[in-house]
C-alpha cells in the first residue's frame, strides 16, 4: 500500500502537539502510535498499510466501517442535496424521525435530531426543566457527555471539576440501588433522573433483574420524569433495539447516537413522549440547531435503521455476543486466572475487568501489538472494553479470540504473580 503524502506518523503527531493536544502527541509517542488512512467492514489500515481489527470505536461501528447500504445512502444523499435551507422543509429529517419514532419503545413519538450524543443530553435536560422538573438526578459512574450539561450529569468529579460550578441542583446515587434513588427522589421537589440501561464508560455495569422497572415505578410515584442514555445501549448493540425493550421499560426521553450514525455520518438525538415534548412541539424556535438532521446525516440514519430491520444485525449481535462472552469467560479461566477480575457483557458490549489500573493499560498494548483495537472506560481505569462489529465473520473472530488469549496471556505471565488478588471494583 502507498503511503499517502502528509500521513506518516512523525509529522501527524507533530501537528497534534502544535494544534490539538500536547497530551495526546506524548500518549501517541509512547504507544508508538500509527495514523488510521483506510477503513471497510471490520478492519482498519494505518499508513504503513497494516491492517487492523476494530473492536473499538466506543460502540458506534455494529454495522462495521463503510457499511455498503449506508454508504449508497449517504453519496446519492451528497450528490443530490446534503445540506438543508431550514426555511423550506426537510423531507428527509420527516422520513427519518418517523422511521427512529416507529422502532423506540412504544409512547416515544416525537423526535429531535443532534449532531452528538452530548447534545441529545443537554436536550434530555432542557426538556426536564421547560416540564417543571429543575432537580437532576444521575448516577455515579454515570456517562453522559462532555458539554456544559452533560459534564454536570456525569458521575465522575474527575471530570466535572475543571470546569466548575457546573448545572445546579444535581446530585448523584449509586447505580443498581433502588433505596438510594427512593431516598434521594423524596428529598426535595420533583426531579428527573437521568442513567444507563448499563453503564458502559463506567464499566460495562449490568443492573439486576429489575433495577430499571423499578425506577419507572420510583419516577412515576414521585411525578419525576425518567430520562434513559441509550447513546452508546441502543441500536441493536445489546442484542436488542434497546436496553428499555430488555428491560421491558418506556422512558419519557430516550437519547441515541452512536450506532444511529451507521458508521458514517455523525447523527444521534432523542425520542419523547408527546407530553414530555408538548411545549418545544409547539414552539419549534425554543430549540433549534444549524447543522442537525442534516440531510446527509439524516440519510445515514434512515438506512442504519433498514439495515438493522432488515439485514439480520440485531439477532446476528445477540448470537455472536453470547458466543463471545462463552469463550472471554474460559479465557479468564484457563489465561489470566490472578490479573483478570471478571469478564461481563450484554450482546456486544463487552468487558475486561483487570485487578490494578495499569494490568488494563498492559493488555490493550498487548493488543495493538496483535492488532486489535479495543475500548478503555473513562470512569473505570480497571476497565477494557469490546465493541466488536455484528458483521464479524469467522476468521475475525478467531483472530480476535487468539489475540485476546495471547494477550491475557502476556499481563498474567508479567503481574499474575504480583497481583494482590483482591476485589477488583470498578473505579468510578
Amino acid at each position: 500500500m502507498q503511503v499517502e503524502p502528509g500521513t506518516d506518523s512523525a509529522l501527524t503527531i507533530a501537528r497534534y502537539r502544535a494544534h490539538i493536544s500536547e497530551g495526546m502527541a506524548m500518549l501517541s509517542e509512547l504507544m508508538d502510535a500509527h495514523v488510521e488512512v483506510r477503513s471497510e467492514g471490520t478492519r482498519i489500515w494505518d499508513e504503513e498499510g497494516t491492517e487492523y481489527l476494530d473492536c473499538g470505536g466506543f460502540g458506534v461501528f455494529l454495522l462495521g466501517h463503510r457499511y455498503p447500504r449506508v454508504v449508497a445512502a449517504v453519496h446519492e444523499q451528497l450528490d443530490r442535496h446534503p445540506m438543508s435551507s431550514r426555511v423550506l422543509l426537510n423531507g428527509d429529517q420527516a422520513r427519518a424521525a418517523e422511521q427512529l419514532a416507529r422502532v423506540a419503545p412504544d409512547g416515544l413519538e416525537y423526535v429531535f435530531f443532534t449532531n452528538s450524543g452530548s447534545e441529545a443530553t443537554e436536550l434530555g435536560i432542557k426538556l426536564a426543566r421547560v416540564n417543571g422538573r429543575r432537580r437532576l438526578i444521575s448516577t455515579h459512574a454515570g456517562f453522559h457527555g462532555k458539554t456544559n450539561g452533560a459534564l454536570s450529569v456525569t458521575g465522575k468529579a474527575m471530570f466535572r471539576d475543571p470546569f466548575q460550578p457546573g448545572l445546579a441542583d444535581v446530585s448523584f446515587v449509586a447505580f443498581d440501588d433502588v433505596d438510594a434513588l427512593d431516598a434521594e427522589l423524596a428529598a426535595g421537589e420533583p426531579a428527573a433522573v437521568i442513567l444507563e440501561p448499563i453503564q458502559a464508560e463506567g464499566g460495562v455495569i449490568i443492573p439486576a433483574d429489575g433495577y430499571l422497572k423499578a425506577v419507572r415505578e420510583l419516577c412515576d410515584r414521585h411525578g419525576a420524569l425518567f430520562i434513559l442514555d441509550e447513546v452508546q445501549t441502543g441500536m441493536g448493540r445489546l442484542g436488542s433495539w434497546w436496553g428499555a425493550d430488555r428491560a421491558g421499560v418506556v422512558p419519557d426521553v430516550l437519547l441515541v447516537g452512536k450506532g444511529l450514525s451507521g458508521g458514517v455520518i455523525p447523527v444521534a438525538g432523542i425520542v419523547a413522549t408527546p407530553a414530555v415534548y408538548q411545549t418545544i412541539s409547539e414552539d419549534p424556535f425554543l430549540h433549534t440547531s444549524t447543522y442537525a438532521g442534516s440531510p446527509l446525516a439524516m440519510a445515514a440514519a434512515s438506512a442504519s435503521i433498514a439495515a438493522l430491520e432488515e439485514d439480520d444485525i440485531i439477532p446476528r449481535a445477540a448470537s455472536l455476543g453470547a458466543r463471545l462472552l462463552e469463550e472471554l469467560l474460559a479465557l479468564k479461566r484457563d489465561h489470566a486466572p490472578n490479573v483478570l477480575a471478571d469478564v461481563r457483557g450484554v450482546g456486544l458490549l463487552l468487558a475486561f475487568e483487570f485487578q490494578e489500573d495499569h494490568f488494563a493499560g498492559d493488555f490493550v498494548l498487548e493488543l495493538l501489538n496483535r492488532q486489535v483495537i479495543v475500548s478503555t472506560s473513562l470512569n473505570a481505569n480497571r476497565v477494557v472494553r469490546l465493541h466488536p462489529a455484528a458483521i464479524m465473520d469467522e476468521d475475525d473472530i478467531q483472530w480476535l479470540l487468539g489475540a485476546m488469549r495471547e494477550s491475557a496471556a502476556a499481563v498474567e505471565e508479567r503481574f499474575g504473580g504480583s497481583s494482590n488478588g483482591g476485589e477488583g471494583g470498578s473505579d468510578a
